[in-house]
């Protein structure tokens, strides 16, 4: 449609046929959540592979990572390390367990606390994916991965403080 001066009327539409945001709405792309959260996903498509070689979900993986780093952890502590409730993460533990990568044993000390240690298959298997390269295409030079880690974790511990009121 033009308008008296001989130019096109905004339609709201773009190109491709599809809404324009109005003048101050933001886009889901300037979403720093959505970047994380697709980020997110795009890591488990690259970890996939990798993870499928070792018989492992990600969250198993992340278990035998933090045992075979830590060494013995009770549930609670790998649940705060993980930032999982026990009823999500017992069955990764049972699971583990059934694979024969870990153990878990009652505290003799305190019968409430269940510890959990890597087997010697948990190990190997350890050392194995430790091998394999699980993402190969994360495309940042060192430096600015470090420079990223360090952005997130930042990014998340502020998150977890705002939610607690700190």
């Amino acid at each position: 449609m033009r308008q008296k001066d001989g130019s096109r009327a905004d339609s709201g539409k773009n190109s491709d046929g599809r809404q324009k945001p109005a003048a101050g709405d933001r886009l889901l792309s300037d979403y720093l959540c959505f970047a994380v959260y697709s980020a997110n996903l795009a890591y488990g498509r690259a970890y996939k592979e990798g993870l499928e070689q070792l018989g492992l979900t990600y969250p198993q993986w992340i278990v035998i990572v933090l045992l075979g780093e830590k060494g013995e952890q009770t549930v609670s502590e790998i649940g705060e390390t993980m930032f999982l409730e026990s009823n999500t993460l017992t069955p990764v533990l049972k699971k583990l367990e059934a694979m024969g990568y870990l153990r878990r044993q009652r505290d003799p000390a305190d019968e409430r606390q269940v510890r959990v240690s890597l087997t010697d298959a948990g190990r190997k298997l350890r050392e194995k994916g430790m091998q394999t390269q699980l993402v190969k295409s994360g495309g940042l030079k060192p430096d600015e991965f470090t420079r990223l880690q360090k952005s997130i974790v930042t990014l998340r511990d502020n998150l977890i403080k705002a939610t607690r009121g700190e």
